[in-house]
């Protein structure tokens, strides 16, 4: 049996610092104020006891994601996440294609609505970091399974997860952390959502160095 490790996600995060190190040292800045604001959507759709509050908290988001690809010097002061978007996503647009996946998730109604929503979570975090929307589609769906509130759900998303054929590795070629995510969240759905930390810290160092 693996050692036990303190909690954490269900789904791989690319702010884990064995998937950073394959980030361009140019670029983890980006990478973490990016995947900081794809945490503080995950907390809200988690939080969000009625749909229309968290719509309402998702419509400032959706602002504040304009307002930094239009006018980054009109954003409120005092918050850290927009001041580190602002340090790193100036005048850059698709963010909000973030917050629009998230309300899809929020608003989702039956099991072909979660997963697409889902996925779609997914292939606009790849995108914005970067690489293949089609890469992120089956780390969408892991993600997907934890911020469902009922256990049905969040079981339909895993199995879906589970059995979503792995994206080619040729889509990966310019970004291995991505592949690191992608492989990493298919061995934790392939495990049912069971963590296993030994093999998945052994997973991401044969990734990390020879990329299969």
């Amino acid at each position: 049996m693996d050692d036990a490790e303190p909690e954490m996600p269900l789904y791989p995060d690319i702010r884990d610092p064995r998937v950073m190190v394959a980030v361009p040292r140019e670029r983890r800045a980006a990478m973490a104020a990016l995947w900081d604001f794809a945490e503080r959507l995950t907390n809200l759709l988690i939080g969000a006891r009625e749909p229309l509050i968290g719509q309402i908290k998702l419509a400032w988001w959706r602002d504040m994601a304009a307002m930094l690809a239009r006018d980054p010097d009109s954003l409120p002061k005092g918050e850290p996440l927009l001041a580190a978007l602002t340090a790193t996503w100036a005048r850059q647009g698709g963010l909000d294609t973030l917050v629009d996946a998230a309300e899809a998730m929020l608003l989702a109604e039956d099991v072909a609505d979660r997963h697409t929503a889902a996925a779609e979570f997914g292939a606009r975090l790849f995108a914005l970091s970067g690489g293949d929307a089609d890469g992120g589609r089956r780390w969408g769906l892991l993600w997907g399974a934890s911020v469902q509130a009922g256990a049905e759900e969040a079981r339909e998303l895993l199995a879906a997860a589970r059995d979503c054929a792995p994206p080619p590795r040729s889509i990966f070629a310019a970004n291995r952390a991505l592949l690191m995510l992608d492989r990493w969240a298919g061995a934790i759905a392939g495990n049912d959502g069971e963590r296993r930390w030994r093999s998945e810290g052994l997973l991401l160092l044969r990734l990390g160095l020879i990329g299969r």
